[in-house]
């Protein structure tokens, strides 16, 4: 089988909001393709530009749910509004292919992003938006360290 085939139908597969798990038995039956869980992760991970957030429950929430798991249980971090003055940090619970740990912040002056703490335990910053200041870096790396020590 050739490989650039298998990406191009993972990727597309990924794009749609397919799981792995379901994407490994397409494979099998679309493409008699069979791969590992491992290998299809793997695989996964060197693909550019999909959206992992699509597979975070806490993205899936409706307003009206997340509202009340939020009432429910103590958050990671207090979301905040853009440039309120704040810096908040969430841990996604969603296993990432090449990450320890991952998550998104939003910074005290407006600015986001997804940050990602990978294997070797860097720590990198992905799909900025906006510019976070000097101070905004700090402040995250401060508040991630909190959160860190918490879990």
């Amino acid at each position: 089988m050739d490989e650039m085939k298998i990406k191009l139908f993972v990727a597309k597969k990924l794009q749609e909001g397919v799981k792995l798990t379901e994407i490994q038995n397409l494979l099998a039956s679309e493409l008699g393709c069979k791969m590992t869980f491992l290998d299809l992760r793997l695989l996964a991970a060197e693909l550019e530009d999909v959206d992992w957030s699509q597979f975070d429950p806490q993205e899936k929430k409706s307003d009206d749910e997340a509202a009340e798991a939020a009432a429910e249980s103590v958050p990671d971090a207090a979301p905040a509004a853009a440039g309120d003055g704040t810096t908040a940090v969430e841990i996604s619970r969603l296993a990432r292919p090449g990450a320890m740990m991952h998550g998104t912040v939003t910074f005290a002056s407006g600015a986001s992003a997804e940050w990602i703490i990978d294997n070797m335990g860097q720590l990198g910053l992905d799909k900025v938006q906006g510019q976070p200041t000097q101070d905004d870096l700090m402040a995250f790396q401060t508040e991630l360290r909190k959160m860190l020590q918490q879990h």
